[in-house]
């Protein structure tokens, strides 16, 4: 019998931060289960693809250095995606620069988003509207099917066996709490004072651990020692991401602020309470966990949200949508747990 040739790879392009990567790979589930036999390969900005390791379905992961060379290295991408002859290339980014890699792909289904500057060179275009409520996960669906399923298939990363085991060691103590204190934009970030108060007010039998990447270490390590509690642990800066959403995994409950934390707690199924200051849920980032809770201002505020992605400081200098958040409000979802 003549062997069948696997139809033309498909290459997903997402050059965004770690959160767009995660909430990616909702679409490799979902090509997986339609098309199990086309090969899928990702494009990531360079520090992401540690997200893909071992992931059973991505053949390759391509990476675009933005930091060293960045636009002579979008030519050089350019260069390698034509040849391989791609049967279909996604864009999951609305910049010309992602535009520029999937319309002259030389793929035969050029996709992205309408509002992409070079939206006119694609075979297939899909809407975008953020603040309708609509999860960016159904976003990215609608770029390669018109009828999205339902339920929503959500994001999945896969913690190696290392992974696994650096978690186990961790969790190996008991019962614990994790906590992602810490965001890239200041207005998205729940204050440190708020943090101590949940720290004091979490039931103290819990062992809780900060997680963060090495841009956190310093935060997370002043939370701990100003906690006054012997079992709070700084970890971050001391394990994957991975292995990180292999800790949460077993967690008791997961706290984080709207960011890429709260992601991996959707990739793995984890149980998250989500704290959303200057943001909004309605954005279309929330969480997708089977067990989740989102926190915000019962305060009606007219200037809230200030932003898609936050901002250095409050714009008006009272951050009310961050002070005005109870611990309470924290305290519900873990109590939920117990």
């Amino acid at each position: 019998m003549p062997i069948t040739p696997p139809p033309p790879a498909t290459l997903l392009i997402q050059t965004a931060f770690i959160g767009d990567v995660i909430l990616m790979t909702a679409l490799l589930e979902y090509l997986h289960q339609t098309e199990p036999a086309t090969p899928v390969d990702v494009l990531v900005r360079r520090g992401n693809e540690g997200l893909l390791a071992g992931h059973p379905h991505v053949r390759e992961a391509l990476i675009w250095d933005k930091k060293h060379r960045k636009y002579a290295a979008l030519w050089d991408l350019l260069r390698q995606i034509r040849a391989r002859k791609y049967g279909r290339v996604v864009t999951l980014q609305r910049f010309a620069s992602t535009g520029f890699l999937t319309a002259f792909s030389k793929a035969r289904e050029r996709v992205g988003f309408a509002k992409n500057p070079l939206s006119r060179f694609f075979t297939r275009r899909a809407p975008h509207a953020i603040g309708d409520g609509t999860h960016e996960v159904t976003r990215n669906l609608r770029l390669l099917t018109d009828a999205v399923p339902t339920p929503l298939v959500p994001p999945r990363l896969y913690p190696s066996a290392a992974d696994e085991a650096t978690a186990a060691g961790y969790a190996a103590a008991g019962p614990y709490i994790c906590l992602a204190p810490t965001s890239v934009w200041f207005t998205k970030q729940y204050p440190e004072a708020k943090w101590l108060e949940l720290l004091a007010a979490l039931p103290q039998h819990l062992r809780v651990y900060l997680l963060g990447g090495p841009p956190d270490v310093a935060a997370c390590e002043r939370l701990a020692a100003a906690s006054g509690r012997a079992n709070v642990t700084s970890i971050a800066g001391k394990i994957g991401l991975l292995a990180s959403a292999a800790l949460m995994r077993g967690a008791v409950m997961n706290y984080v602020n709207d960011s890429a934390p709260m992601h991996l707690c959707s990739a793995v199924g984890a149980p998250v309470t989500a704290v959303f200051c200057s943001t909004v849920p309605a954005f279309g980032f929330g969480p997708l966990s089977p067990v989740s809770f989102v926190v915000e201002t019962e305060e009606a505020l007219a200037c809230r949200p200030c932003g898609l992605h936050g901002h250095g400081a409050c714009p008006l200098g009272h951050f009310r949508c961050a002070y005005g958040i109870e611990v309470v409000q924290l305290l519900a979802s873990v109590s939920s747990e117990l």
